[in-house]
C-alpha cells in the first residue's frame, strides 16, 4: 500500500510538472512564436497556449512601443565641427515570428543600428543644419533606420534628437557672432530711421519754401515752445522778412508827411 501510494504521489508530482511547463497565459501584448522540433511553427496568443515540454520550445515576445535611449556620440560635422549628440527612438516588433528567427536580438540590434545611423546622418550635415534642421534630420534617422529594421519585423515610428552639445570655444565664437549680428541690425535700423526723418524734414522744408508766411508762423511758434521750457533769456536773431512791412509803413508815413 505504501508502495502503491508513494508511485501515485510520484505520477501525480508528473503530471503537475508536466501541465506547470505545457500551460502558458500570454497577456494582450504578446505572442509566442513556436517551434516543433526546432522548426518555426506558427505565433500563438494572446491567452491560453498549451506547449509539449521537450517537442514545443516558445519564445515570448512583447508587441508594446520600445523607447530605446541612444547614448551620446561624438560626430564630425560636414564643415569639421566636432560636436556630441544622443536621441531616442521609438520602435515596436510589427512580425513576432521575423523578430526571433531574422535577427538574434532585435533589441540590441535596433540599438547598435541607431548608434551608427546617427553618427552617419549627422556626419553628412554642416553644424548651422544640425542646430536648426532638427526636424529634417529626425525624418531622415526615422525613414533609415525604418528601412534597414523592416526584414526583422520591426517598425521605427519616430526618432528624436536629444540634444546637441558644442565644445566650448565655438559657444564664444557663436556668442559673439550673434551679438555682432545683433549690433549690426541695430545699426540698420538706426540709420533707416535717421534716412526716413530727413525725408520727412525735407518734406517740411519744400513745403514751408511755398509760403513764406507758414515759414514766419513756425518760427514763432518755435519762440513761445522754446520761451514756455527755458527760464532764461534767449536771444534770436529776427528775420528781415518780419518786419519789412512795418518799415514800408513808416516809409509811407513819413513820405506822404
Amino acid at each position: 500500500m505504501f508502495g502503491i501510494s508513494t508511485g501515485m504521489l510520484l505520477l501525480l508530482i508528473i503530471v503537475a510538472l508536466f501541465l506547470w511547463s505545457a500551460v502558458h497565459i500570454l497577456p494582450e501584448y504578446e505572442r509566442g512564436v513556436v517551434f516543433f522540433l526546432g522548426r518555426y511553427q506558427a505565433v500563438k496568443g494572446p491567452g491560453l497556449v498549451l506547449i509539449i515540454p521537450g517537442i514545443q520550445r516558445m519564445v515570448r515576445i512583447s508587441l508594446r512601443t520600445v523607447t530605446l535611449d541612444v547614448p551620446t556620440q561624438e560626430v564630425i560635422t560636414k564643415d569639421n565641427v566636432s560636436v556630441t549628440v544622443n536621441a531616442v527612438v521609438y520602435f515596436r516588433v510589427m512580425s513576432a515570428d521575423k523578430a526571433v528567427i531574422a535577427v538574434e536580438n532585435y533589441l540590441y540590434a535596433t540599438s547598435q543600428l541607431a548608434q551608427t545611423t546617427l553618427r552617419s546622418v549627422c556626419g553628412q550635415a554642416e553644424l548651422d543644419e544640425l542646430l536648426s534642421e532638427r526636424e529634417k534630420l529626425n525624418v531622415k534617422l526615422q525613414e533609415i533606420l525604418d528601412r534597414q529594421t523592416d526584414p526583422w519585423g520591426v517598425k521605427v515610428t519616430l526618432v528624436e534628437l536629444k540634444a546637441i552639445d558644442l565644445p566650448e570655444e565655438m559657444k564664444r565664437a557663436m556668442a559673439k557672432q550673434a551679438e555682432a549680428e545683433r549690433e549690426k541690425r541695430a545699426k540698420i535700423i538706426h540709420a533707416e530711421g535717421e534716412l526716413s526723418a530727413a525725408r520727412k524734414m525735407l518734406e517740411a522744408a519744400q513745403l514751408l519754401s511755398q509760403n513764406p508766411v507758414s515759414l514766419q508762423l513756425r518760427y514763432l511758434q518755435t519762440l513761445v515752445e522754446v520761451a514756455s521750457e527755458k527760464n532764461s533769456t534767449t536771444i534770436f536773431p529776427i528775420p528781415i522778412d518780419l518786419v519789412k512791412p512795418f518799415l514800408m509803413r513808416e516809409e509811407k508815413k513819413e513820405g506822404g508827411g
